[in-house]
């Protein structure tokens, strides 16, 4: 299959802050692929990079085999964006929003319109194609967006965060558009998101960030697989105990984390009353235990030794130090 995306060594610096560090993959044509990481991980300034939107300290990237530096114009007339901020204008109507957007991009009128019907059909909204944008909810903003992207046919799509504050069921809903999209218009679909559940569902593969490094990249299935087995969580105040106790042949990964001790073994549900007598006969309190299949929380937990929400506050404390230190 042809490459849509071929990226190399990627780098962005500001004032001194690596942002995203010498990334480099390739994304396949019609491919669903997805940046999954924290907040502040370098996934935003990927994508701008990707877009024109912001020029690489170092490195290089081709869209279609148009260069992001040497032909920014070529590489925004092969690519459509959904910005993670709402850009639609809440005076205008869905038409009048799809309409100006058309002009920028010098569409006929002729073949303007007919995009417009077709694609405010594609999203269920050419029925409020002539409501006023400011009486639209969120899920329906977030369609129009993805709509407006596409008018003037775009190879490559790319979407930041499309599902952020939306509800599960609007989620869900959206998340079968852009399997759509990818499966029947054979678009290029390049995603950033933080829900684990989204990547997982949508994405053909993941490449997982964190400080601006990629720190895995393959399909969901085989991040899952290589964990191995089931994952039983065991909480407990004393976590060194437990992984003591449990190195046992039948246990493939012990992994401490906080209070609470994560292992790896298969069939699970049979070794759940062994762990629990081993644990008792050394007298080691437990105060919780549960099994699940392995998820992408858990790869990420076990590439960083955090979850993404620890890694989020983390970055969220990192800039607020940086910031004192500055007004300092």
């Amino acid at each position: 299959m042809a490459v849509a995306l071929h990226i190399q060594n990627l780098t962005k610096r500001f004032n001194g802050l690596v942002a995203v560090d010498n990334v480099s993959f390739d994304i396949r044509q019609g491919e669903i692929f997805g940046l999954l990481g924290p907040n502040g991980a370098g996934k935003t300034t990927t994508l701008s990079m990707l877009a024109t939107l912001l020029a690489p300290t170092s490195g290089s990237a081709t869209v279609n085999g148009i260069d992001i530096e040497k032909d920014p114009d070529g590489v925004r007339n092969a690519i459509g964006i959904v910005f993670q901020d709402q850009s639609l204008d809440e005076e205008l109507t869905a038409r009048e929003n799809m309409d100006f957007h058309g002009r920028l991009y010098r569409i006929p009128a002729e073949i303007r319109n007919q995009r417009i019907t077709e694609l405010l059909t594609l999203v269920e909204l050419n029925d409020r194609r002539d409501d006023i944008v400011k009486t639209f909810s969120g899920g329906m903003r977030r369609r129009l967006e993805i709509a407006r992207g596409l008018l003037h046919h775009p190879s490559v799509l790319f979407l930041d965060e499309p599902t952020l504050g939306l509800d599960p069921q609007t989620r869900n809903h959206l998340w079968q558009y852009i399997a759509t999209l990818a499966r029947e218009k054979g678009i290029t679909i390049i995603l950033t998101t933080h829900y684990m559940e989204e990547a997982d569902r949508l994405c053909n593969r993941v490449a997982i960030i964190d400080h601006g490094r990629i720190i895995a990249i393959d399909t969901p299935k085989n991040l899952k697989d290589g964990l191995g087995g089931d994952i039983v969580t065991i909480g407990s105040p004393d976590p060194a105990a437990v992984a003591a106790a449990l190195k046992e042949p039948w246990v493939m990964r012990v992994e401490t984390h906080n209070d609470e001790v994560v292992v790896s073994l298969n069939n699970a549900d049979e070794f759940v009353s062994t762990i629990v007598t081993l644990l008792n006969s050394r007298q080691v309190p437990i105060t919780s235990i549960a099994i699940h299949k392995p998820t992408l929380e858990d790869v990420f937990l076990s590439f960083t030794g955090k979850t993404i929400r620890e890694q989020e506050a983390d970055a969220r404390e990192t800039m607020r130090m940086q910031k004192k230190m500055m007004r300092h």
